[in-house]
């Protein structure tokens, strides 16, 4: 399957720059052992390309020990291991209400199963979050902030150092899920004092499906998710008790976390402000397209400055998941419909009961993607 435009990066970025195609390309023809499982050639270089991912990620986010960024499959699975360690009985935790289900779900049975508590921190309809409203809601005994960077349904950018500040002043530690923002953001754990980050490598770091990871804060400990074979210190019944070890039982994915390395050397040499440059005139030919067709609403924050490019608008008269699939079978044009797995920030927005179509943004559209949605619309429009 080729051609089209392709605007559900928020999902996952495609097309991927070149260097990771031939980075997987590369292991797989060329590398393909087991790290840590043997001391022959192929299996020491898929060590080092375990060990050259994990310094880059640290590079980009600025993290001196790069063994603290812990591999997963994804976000989820980074959100659900800290989750899974930090709710304990008689604990109260906060989460935003714009929060992903990698965030509600497991916080919601969590807290169910194990005899504690949670609430939302409310956010206005665009979701901007209220730190005066957040700080009223800590209790003696808050254990964790859980909140997302960016919210994946309205693209805007909560103020993660002042929450991180409220956190820490009532002894409390805060968790970010950067899924939307790690790659096309500058985002800096140890310099804002985040305790916990959580991101995907397959969206704006541009690595395969299948990669993730979580940075833990030294001093922090978390019992691992998963248990079991990890190459080091096989005498012990026991699992290590060191990172990144701890934390990655079972043989890695070191084909995706090779194209994963070579997604943040694209970052890192292209630069987090170009990205964003290049990100934010894509947003605002966007929006002065969508303000030009009459019937369409744009959900979030209009400045830039307070967002990222996902875009969720809806077009009166039109079922969200009808719009998308005339985009996409009449034109070609891939963007996602519905909920997104957020229906806390759709109930925020009010959409809830509609969902809304959503646009996301990559470094790798063009204005000519653009124009061509806006043209599609255009044309959906006259239809009616």
């Amino acid at each position: 399957m080729s051609g089209g435009i392709y605007l559900d990066n928020a999902a996952t970025t495609w097309p991927k720059p070149e260097c990771v195609y031939q980075a997987v390309d590369r292991f797989a023809r060329e590398v393909g052992g087991n790290p840590g499982r043997s001391g022959h050639r192929r299996s020491l270089e898929a060590g080092r390309e375990l060990l050259r991912c994990r310094e880059a990620l640290a590079r980009l986010l600025e993290v001196r020990d790069p063994a603290r960024i812990v591999f997963t499959r994804n976000a989820t699975e980074a959100l659900n291991l800290a989750l899974n360690g930090l709710i304990t009985p008689g604990t109260h935790v906060l989460i935003s209400s714009l929060e992903h289900n990698s965030v509600w779900r497991p916080v919601h049975r969590l807290c169910r199963e194990r005899g504690a508590s949670y609430d939302l921190i409310p956010c206005g309809r665009d979701g901007r979050l209220n730190l005066v409203e957040a700080a009223a809601l800590i209790r003696p005994e808050t254990k964790l902030l859980a909140v997302t960077h960016a919210s994946n349904v309205l693209g805007t950018l909560l103020p993660i150092a002042e929450l991180a500040s409220i956190a820490h002043e009532n002894g409390s530690l805060i968790m970010v899920d950067a899924a939307q923002t790690v790659g096309r953001y500058p985002l800096l754990p140890e310099e804002d004092h985040l305790d916990l980050l959580a991101f995907s490598g397959h969206k704006e770091l541009f690595g395969p499906t299948g990669t993730g990871a979580l940075y833990i804060r030294e001093g922090i400990e978390l019992p691992p998710l998963i248990i079991g074979g990890t190459g080091s210190d096989s005498l012990s019944p026991e699992q290590p008790d060191f990172l990144p070890d701890r934390f990655e039982s079972g043989t890695a994915n070191v084909w995706g976390i090779a194209g994963l390395r070579a997604g943040v050397e694209f970052v890192l040499s292209t630069g987090i402000s170009a990205i964003r440059e290049h990100e934010e005139e894509l947003y605002v030919k966007l929006i002065e397209g969508l303000s030009s067709i009459g019937g369409i609403v744009v959900y979030g924050p209009e400045s830039w400055g307070e967002r990222v490019g996902i875009i969720s608008f809806n077009l009166e008269g039109f079922p969200s998941g009808e719009v998308a699939s005339y985009l996409d079978e009449a034109h070609g044009i891939c963007v996602r419909a519905g909920l997104h797995c957020s229906p806390l920030a759709h109930r925020t927005a009010g959409t809830l009961d509609t969902g809304t179509v959503r646009v996301g943004l990559s470094f790798m559209n063009s204005e000519a993607d653009i124009e061509a949605l806006l043209s599609a619309l255009r044309d959906l429009t006259k239809s009616a």
